[in-house]
């Protein structure tokens, strides 16, 4: 056969949102493809009729855009391979079927559904794999023309070859080995005419030219099942490479209690892409010695051998310091812009370039940027009962001196500590803290030098007469 062009796939269904194990699968099939200078590809499989959305569609090529993995290939870029929703290529599986009944290699099944599931379960209880016992691969065609005629709806199932050893280099893996015997006949189209996902996934990687396929090693047991379909149509066999999953830190499989969102969630909180890209580009790959990075850079350093053969923990906080990253390399127009309207509504358009300037560093999210935008600008804080018993702490003639000293110090904070500090002789954090809650309702945070002066005098001297009257 003639040397295709490197090309790898993203083939999502589109029965939810997108979470942040398909899109790390997404990155690293995009990744891999620039590193080796291909196509990245996205075809959609969206047989699932009950569960697949056009909702759900829409809404996964947003998020690939808005993370900046666009496709070179897939739907509105059609290079010759189309199309490339599974849900228009039914004709061309069911030809393959045809072409596989031919040579002998799949018959119908009748068995229904619950005494499939109670033979998965007895076989499961005794230690066996589950493993389809061909009990309608002996069915004559007397008897299969008879149950046609009653209106059975048969599955149809793949022969698996007996006595054969399948095997195949996984790119992430090494060698692997598998014993047809070990591998029960598989359904390759539902009793309702729809193909699975072994079936389909199979013939378009083959008729699409794609040449990788990189994907979570929970796909491991059907790479043998899929090559032996591609064998028995004489197709192309694309290399495979199967890479650890993503799981909590309790090491059980990533969930919404581990901290999991999905993607138009993180970017509804105000994530940006190249966090999430910089996070999940490192959650089961090993880059030497690189910081935050664009794609192009995170491509020309990514290897599959650099990826871990161990499952990759998920870490919120790392998630989070890759944004604060992100958020750090925002110009001061796209930190505003990031913040939201909320925060323009409260923000004084000719206060805005200071405001940013005072409080990017202290900001992950924007509903960081909200909670100084109210600090510095709200008419009244509304204090825990902690942050009261501190204030109170402080006592009342701190608030009512410190209230005074701003008629003639204005927003100057340095001047007001030191000469808070002279007529009370209060210094260190007996003299900051105070100050910082009464004024932000925080005890850390952006410098006040900073914050004092976008509050203006008289909302200042408010705030002490507020915390003044707190104290007993």
């Amino acid at each position: 056969m003639n040397a295709l062009p490197t090309k790898l796939r993203f083939a999502p269904s589109p029965t939810g949102l997108m979470h942040l194990g398909n899109t790390r699968t997404a990155l690293f099939s995009a990744l891999y493809a620039q590193a080796m200078q291909g196509i990245f590809m996205l075809r959609v499989e969206d047989t699932d009729r009950q569960r697949s959305t056009a909702e759900f569609t829409e809404q996964l090529q947003q998020d690939l855009h808005w993370l900046g993995l666009d496709w070179q290939e897939g739907p509105g870029q059609d290079l010759g391979h189309g199309p490339y929703f599974q849900s228009e290529r039914l004709a061309i599986y069911q030809s393959y079927y045809q072409t596989l009944a031919d040579k002998g290699f799949t018959y119908p099944c009748f068995c229904p559904e619950e005494m499939l599931t109670l033979a998965r379960k007895v076989q499961l209880a005794a230690g066996q794999p589950p493993r389809y016992a061909g009990t309608c691969k002996s069915l004559t065609a007397a008897e299969i023309e008879a149950r046609l005629a009653n209106g059975e709806k048969p599955a149809i199932r793949f022969a698996v070859p007996k006595r054969e050893t399948i095997q195949f280099y996984d790119i992430v893996k090494g060698p692997q080995s598998f014993q047809s015997d070990d591998i029960g006949d598989f359904i390759i189209c539902r009793n309702d005419g729809t193909p699975p996902f072994m079936y389909c996934n199979a013939i378009d990687d083959a008729l699409m030219g794609v040449t990788h396929v990189m994907r979570g090693e929970d796909h491991l047991t059907n790479t043998p099942r899929q090559i032996m379909i591609l064998n028995a149509l004489d197709l192309r066999v694309p290399e495979y490479g199967h890479f650890a999953l993503i799981v909590g830190k309790d090491g059980s499989k990533l969930s919404k209690r581990h901290g999991s969102r999905s993607i138009l969630d993180l970017r509804q909180d105000g994530f940006l892409p190249l966090a999430i890209i910089n996070y999940l580009a490192r959650l089961g790959h090993a880059y030497e010695d690189l910081g935050y990075a664009d794609f192009e850079t995170l491509a020309a350093h990514f290897s599959v051998s650099r990826l871990s053969k161990s499952p990759a923990k998920f870490d919120p906080e790392q998630l989070h310091y890759w944004q604060k990253e992100a958020v750090s390399r925002l110009s001061d127009d796209a930190f505003w812009q990031w913040s939201g309207i909320s925060v323009h509504s409260i923000v004084p358009a000719e206060s805005a370039r200071a405001f940013v300037d005072a409080v990017r560093a202290n900001c992950t999210s924007p509903s960081d940027v909200l909670q100084w935008a109210n600090s510095c600008f709200d008419e009244r804080l509304d204090f825990t009962a902690e942050q009261s018993e501190l204030i109170q702490a402080a006592g009342k003639v701190f608030f009512q001196t410190a209230e005074q000293l701003v008629a003639n110090v204005g927003t100057d904070y340095a001047s007001l500590c030191k000469q808070l500090t002279e007529r009370l002789g209060v210094k260190g954090k007996l003299l900051f803290q105070p100050l910082r809650l009464a004024l932000t309702q925080a005890l850390h945070g952006p410098e006040m030098q900073k914050l004092v002066p976008l509050m203006g005098s008289e909302l200042v001297a408010k705030r002490f007469h507020d915390a003044a009257h707190l104290c007993h």
